[in-house]
């Protein structure tokens, strides 16, 4: 089964105000179709880690594959479309923009790569709201839904490039029981029925044990994977 996305020694050192080193020599690989949890304590790298593997932040030292390409030391021109074509990322808080419609919010990924017409564009986000089971809010105002509706919509934005693996950190942190539940069934049913890789940074050990594999990390390291 193919990599998706490999880390090789990965060391992150922040400078200010002291030198601390947040991540030591983190290696691990997610195949593809694989739904891989990250836990550990507050202020273990989790958050930061999920950064570097996103491509967000570029300041460490190690190697970083995508789809068996080294990413480490690309221009930021070069990191944005990698993002953009194969990273699909969700937040613990949504960052839909209030002012527009649910399938304003869906589309402008997409409209940002240009890749395809906005016909296209707009046809595949009403699919992926559809398949969400939110199709039916496609033209309300995105800061007229509900929590766990405003999750699901970031969920569908972030499906929009077709991305090879979906990133989240702290996907369900603010969601109730009921709505992080329907996050985590969203999640293995796009592993299961369209073969995505997932990785989530999550607190919930509810959540991680429904993973495939549990990526255990303290003081930047990683202790089980």
């Amino acid at each position: 089964m193919d990599c998706v996305l490999e880390a090789r020694h990965i060391d992150k050192h922040f400078r200010k105000p002291v030198d601390f080193h947040v991540l030591k020599d983190i290696s691990f690989s997610v195949k593809q179709g694989e739904f891989a949890s990250i836990m550990g304590k507050s202020g273990c790298g989790k958050s930061t880690l999920l950064y570097i593997l996103s491509t967000m932040d570029t300041d460490y030292t190690g190697e970083l594959f995508i789809n068996g390409e080294l990413i480490t030391g690309r221009s930021h021109q070069t990191l944005s479309r990698v993002r953009n074509e194969h990273i699909g990322f969700v937040f613990q808080f949504h960052y839909l923009l209030s002012e527009f419609s649910v399938l304003e919010n869906v589309m402008l990924p997409a409209k940002k790569l240009g890749a395809r017409t906005h016909r296209e564009i707009e046809m595949d986000a009403r699919e992926k709201l559809e398949m969400l089971n939110i199709g039916y809010l496609a033209e309300k105002r995105a800061s007229r839904i509900s929590g766990g509706e405003k999750q699901r919509v970031a969920i569908a934005r972030a499906l929009i490039n077709n991305p090879t693996i979906l990133m989240g950190d702290e996907p369900t942190g603010n969601l109730d029981s009921y709505n992080a539940d329907n996050v985590l069934q969203i999640f293995k049913r796009l592993k299961e029925e369209q073969g995505l890789s997932l990785l989530v940074v999550t607190h919930d050990i509810d959540f991680a044990k429904s993973t495939d594999r549990i990526i255990e990390m303290e003081d930047g390291r990683i202790i089980k994977s």
